[in-house]
């Protein structure tokens, strides 16, 4: 367990000389989040590619109001990611996001989404021609992979520049297989995804019976959750409110979980998926 958690100010180094933050924001509900989330610190975003372009909408509206502001573009780092896993189609689906975000004009990481032992080595010499032509003006190939065996194989052998994993209270189980056999000193990045599963909402809790008086986690406890494993870089998160911004500096101010309270809401979670089950 890390002593400290990171700051949305503080700065991780990737790829060709990418400078970003350890917050990658991802998914809003409104576009002034990322005026919020740029004023704050945060400096790294994500877009996708093709699924789930409509709930990418805000986030392109926010980054397109934000590039209106003169420098505002090269101060931030964008990583696009496609889902679709044909080599021939591994091109257009980033020229699209260009094309629809006013001001973006290149995308600094390109990413694998989805990644599994089946697809990755058809995708993955795809990613890295793209990186050495400097298509769409590229600097680094990152992955967010769907088997940790997978991820692990990719970050020994430093086969991308970023890799993205989900861990959460829901799912822990990357804590056993997977952190402890990653590399200390390595080239390889790698961030957290899908923090929030395992979340359990007050009503969910008073419906557990959970007494008043005992510690009832917040949404930004599961990012505190994730990112206190010494293993993890940084997390993606997606936060709906410009004020959940501030919620998620303050959060990492009070540092990481201890041991004992990290199985606390691991036992939250499974408890609430065995009730309703």
């Amino acid at each position: 367990m890390r002593a400290t958690l990171p700051r949305l100010t503080d700065r991780l180094s990737f790829g060709d000389g990418l400078e970003v933050s350890p917050v990658c924001l991802g998914m809003v509900q409104r576009p002034d989040v990322v005026g919020a989330a740029f004023e704050a610190g945060i400096n790294f975003f994500f877009l996708t590619a093709d699924m789930h372009w409509p709930l990418y909408e805000p986030l392109r509206r926010g980054l397109a109001s934000l590039f209106k502001k003169k420098g505002a573009r090269d101060r931030v780092v964008v990583c696009a990611t496609a889902y679709v896993t044909q080599p021939d189609f591994c091109e257009l689906p980033f020229e699209e996001v260009v094309g629809a975000v006013p001001g973006l004009g290149r995308l600094d990481v390109l990413a694998m989404g989805g990644v599994y032992a089946s697809d990755f080595s058809g995708r993955l010499p795809v990613y890295r021609r793209h990186r050495a032509t400097r298509f769409l003006d590229n600097s680094a190939v990152a992955a967010s992979f769907h088997e940790r065996g997978t991820a692990r194989l990719a970050i020994e052998h430093e086969l991308v520049d970023l890799a993205f994993v989900r861990f959460n209270a829901a799912h822990p189980g990357a804590a056993a297989d997977l952190f402890p056999a990653v590399p200390k000193k390595r080239r390889t990045r790698l961030f957290n995804f899908k923090s929030m599963d395992g979340y359990v909402d007050p009503r969910r809790l008073d419906a557990l019976g959970l007494d008043a008086k005992s510690w009832r986690p917040s949404p930004v406890d599961h990012y505190r959750f994730a990112l206190s494993q010494d293993a993890l870089d940084g997390a993606l998160v997606s936060l709906s409110h410009a004020r959940e911004v501030q919620a998620l500096a303050d959060a990492l101010a009070e540092g990481p979980l201890d041991e004992a309270s990290q199985q606390y809401l691991v036992t939250l979670s499974k408890a609430d998926r065995e009730a309703a089950s």
